[in-house]
């Protein structure tokens, strides 16, 4: 059996596709998985499975819009590619400034991003780096205020789904503690 981590992107934002996380533990429970566990609102699961990554994703979404009416983008990795791109984070910071650094989590490696127009878009205080399938992005003045936060999934090319420090810190003990 192995341990994955799902991160769902665009549920429980401002009223719309709302799915609650007794939900969400019950649906991935009837599809086979053990040790579902949650982390807040915003669609983080770490759960133990016999099934392959990417047939889980396709199984997630699908349960999801059977149950709730709505299909999530679903991203699920297997425990050491989410402990892998903790580790290779370009830029530690301490955790009064674990919000303002993000991790992106892509679908696939980009074939051609537009790095240039990444550089272009970033802030003097912005600092990022594409390293396979993660885009690190440190914007110590606000995510909400990052033109590059706003349009580089676009400039990247490929779907990913943010996460902040304190978020892929807490999914981390999560996963330690299995």
């Amino acid at each position: 059996m192995k341990t994955f981590v799902a991160l769902l992107r665009g549920i429980n934002v401002g009223g719309h596709h709302l799915l609650p996380m007794k939900t969400l533990k019950q649906l991935l429970e009837k599809l086979g998985c053990h040790e579902v566990q949650t982390y807040i609102q915003s669609g983080n699961v770490v759960f133990d499975s016999l099934r392959e990554g990417s047939s889980l994703s396709k199984q997630i979404a699908a349960a999801i819009k059977d149950e709730c009416g709505f299909e999530p983008r679903v991203l699920v990795l297997e425990k050491p590619e989410f402990e892998q791109a903790a580790r290779d984070n370009p830029f530690p910071v301490d955790e009064s400034e674990a919000k303002t650094l993000h991790l992106g989590f892509l679908d696939a490696i980009p074939a051609n991003p537009d790095l240039d127009g990444l550089k272009a878009l970033a802030s003097p205080n912005e600092r990022f780096r594409l390293v396979g399938k993660v885009f690190y992005l440190h914007a110590p003045d606000g995510i909400g205020r990052s033109k590059l936060a706003a349009k580089g999934e676009k400039l990247i090319g490929i779907p990913m789904t943010d996460r902040n420090w304190n978020t892929v810190a807490k999914i981390r003990s999560m996963l330690d503690s299995r």
